[in-house]
């Protein structure tokens, strides 16, 4: 580490920054990382972890008819709003001041304020001050993506942020995107008894994930009196003292306008690269995300790139990973050069919820792979039924040939759980059939994948 400050300097404690700090710690070398903000990122403050408190509030408040049925009587006018925001925060500052607890405990130094790249091996702070390391990781995240026509103002038009942060509920929502954010936020507002309206450009919700894991969530979601509109874009917005009036265009040209309390726009992120000095260094972006090569290093070796701000899936557990690959390189080790992109899961926490990695059909039929596939439905699973959360299948796609595993997909009560012991047969190259023999707890919602991988083998008992 001669004439250098640190080892490693991180610029961002999300959870690409901060993980790779501890790892860095672990193998040995001495790491930085600076924050301009809350430690944890997006992920632990404003993302993540505080929505997933919001969806765990909205699920217990979707319990209230089941204690109905059971003849409890449950007076609802008391129900205030900010207790379940108070929540949602509370967990988001308990695991925000875990991760200051486990820097400080792995040795990383924390240094406040907001840095910008000076050379190939030093970042300066606003204050003035220098930090010096023999390698700077980049790991400064991204924020929503604001589209022409619908600045946020966090009143009446909302990024996820400003949902995140609502203390009241609106009356009537358009939330514009639905991806994971979008209905997941749609999930939490409609238990609440907001009326939701959806609306994607694409030709469904949930574009990116399996069209029959999406399908079954559409109908869950249209029985509980969510309006969606795909194939539908938003043109323009008007303002008015207590509404706004959105004018919507579907596919055929057809234009209606909806009236709404607030909008909630949710159709991407941007990466935070716009301001942190890549160009001092000669570092040129690609549609906003910086190029990388193996080991997320950039054209200038001593600096590397992670998470949210390279072209990679935009999410906590990728940027986590890319940064342990990118520490321990740096620190000697042969880690995979970068992630397999087939590995990476995917998980939505709606209700139902839907989880996926691997190819999905329409992605491996336009790259023309050959696949067979298999599916089994919840309702098959004793378990389910009992719990009274029936909805939903598991599917594989798999080489017709070698019957090695191509994707998974689930959607139904735990599938962001179930997911896993697939992902886990793929990495370690198990077959189906390990699988299939191998015994499940009964009853347990994991039998469904011990049936899916017997209908590979054509046999599954419950199906």
């Amino acid at each position: 580490m001669a004439g250098f400050d640190y080892d490693v300097v991180i610029i961002g404690s999300g959870p690409g920054g901060y993980v790779a700090a501890i790892r860095a710690s672990q193998l040995g070398l001495k790491a930085a990382v600076i924050e301009r903000d809350r430690v944890g990122g997006v992920c632990l403050n404003i993302g993540c972890i505080p929505s997933k408190a919001l969806i765990h509030q909205a699920e217990l408040f979707r319990s209230i008819p089941g204690l109905e049925a059971m003849g409890i009587a449950v007076d609802k006018r008391g129900f205030d709003y900010s207790k379940v925001f108070e929540k949602s925060r509370k967990a988001a500052d308990t695991l925000s001041k875990g991760v200051q607890f486990l820097l400080k405990k792995n040795k990383v130094e924390l240094i406040a304020g907001e840095a910008v790249l000076s050379g190939a091996n030093e970042v300066t702070l606003k204050s003035g001050k220098k930090v010096s390391g023999r390698t700077i990781i980049v790991a400064t995240g991204s924020r929503p993506r604001e589209i022409p026509g619908f600045p946020f103002d966090e009143q009446r038009v909302l990024s996820s942020t400003g949902a995140l942060m609502l203390e009241k509920l609106p009356k009537r929502i358009l939330i514009l995107g639905a991806g994971a954010i979008g209905v997941e936020f749609s999930h939490i507002m409609s238990s609440f008894g907001v009326e939701v309206h959806l609306v994607e450009m694409l030709d469904r919700i949930l574009p990116l994930e399996d069209a029959e894991s999406a399908q079954v969530l559409a109908r869950s979601f249209q029985k509980r009196g969510i309006t969606i509109s795909t194939g539908t874009k938003a043109l323009s917005l008007q303002k008015g003292p207590s509404s706004v009036s959105v004018a919507l265009e579907d596919k055929a040209g057809a234009r209606t306008t909806v009236e709404a309390d607030q909008v909630l726009v949710v159709v991407g992120r941007t990466p935070n690269t716009d301001s942190i000095g890549l160009e001092k260094v000669g570092i040129a972006t690609e549609k906003g995300f910086i190029p990388v090569g193996d080991f997320y290093r950039t054209k200038v070796p001593s600096i590397c790139a992670i998470g949210d701000v390279v072209a990679t899936p935009l999410l906590a557990h990728v940027a986590s990973k890319e940064g342990e690959i990118a520490v321990e390189y740096i620190a000697g080790r042969s880690p995979e050069p970068r992630l397999d992109p087939l590995s990476i899961p995917s998980a939505v926490y709606c209700e139902p919820q839907v989880a996926s990695f691997g190819l999905p059909e329409w992605k491996a039929a336009e790259k023309g792979i050959a696949f067979a596939k298999a599916s089994f439905p919840y309702r098959g699973a004793g378990k389910s039924v009992a719990i009274e959360q029936s909805e939903g299948f598991v599917k594989v796609l798999y080489d017709p040939k070698t019957k090695e595993i191509l994707g998974a997909h689930a959607v139904g009560a735990e599938a962001t759980e179930l997911i896993h012991e697939l992902l886990l047969a793929r990495t370690a190259e198990l077959l189906p059939s390990d699988v299939a023999s191998m015994m499940h707890a009964h009853p347990t919602l994991s039998e469904a994948v011990m049936e899916v991988m017997r209908a590979v083998e054509g046999w599954a008992i419950h199906a």
